[in-house]
């Protein structure tokens, strides 16, 4: 398995997970995953109807959003990783690498938190986003209305 990365009490970031990652997700006291890796991205994932039976077998619920370079900041990704990130419990987040599950979590957060706060608090977890900043100002001002 990727090295988790957490980024707050409640959400961790991690690379792409197996069929048999899932347990041990569950052991080490998280809740839910949340899938942004779209299905065919790689040959070697596995599809999200798997990882979602495989979540469901250790005890997590999950969630697929997936979402392309292009998707990182549109309002319906954005909106919908809002909701599932501050739908309680502990939650894993994970992409291939996992900086655009990372990008998402800051976008989803600078809605409602200083992008500053947001950029120190992803930087802690080891994903540098400053070369961003403008995008999440831009979520920030949309998190006013």
């Amino acid at each position: 398995m990727h090295p988790i990365r957490p980024i707050s009490d409640s959400v961790a970031i991690s690379g792409w997970l197996d069929e048999e990652d899932f347990a041990e997700v569950k052991s080490l006291g998280f809740d839910k995953v949340i899938n942004f890796r779209p299905d065919n991205e790689a040959r070697d994932q596995i599809p999200s109807t798997e990882a979602e039976a495989a979540a469901h077998r250790s005890g997590l619920d999950y969630v697929q959003i997936p979402v392309t370079r292009q998707d990182l900041f549109k309002d319906d990704v954005v909106d919908l990783a809002a909701k599932e990130f501050a739908s309680g419990g502990r939650t894993l987040a994970y992409c291939a690498s996992g900086q655009r599950a990372a990008i998402v979590w800051a976008a989803a957060t600078a809605r409602s938190h200083p992008v500053d706060e947001v950029l120190s608090t992803v930087g802690a977890g080891g994903f540098d986003l400053r070369l961003i900043r403008d995008d999440l100002e831009a979520q920030a001002h949309r998190g006013e209305g």
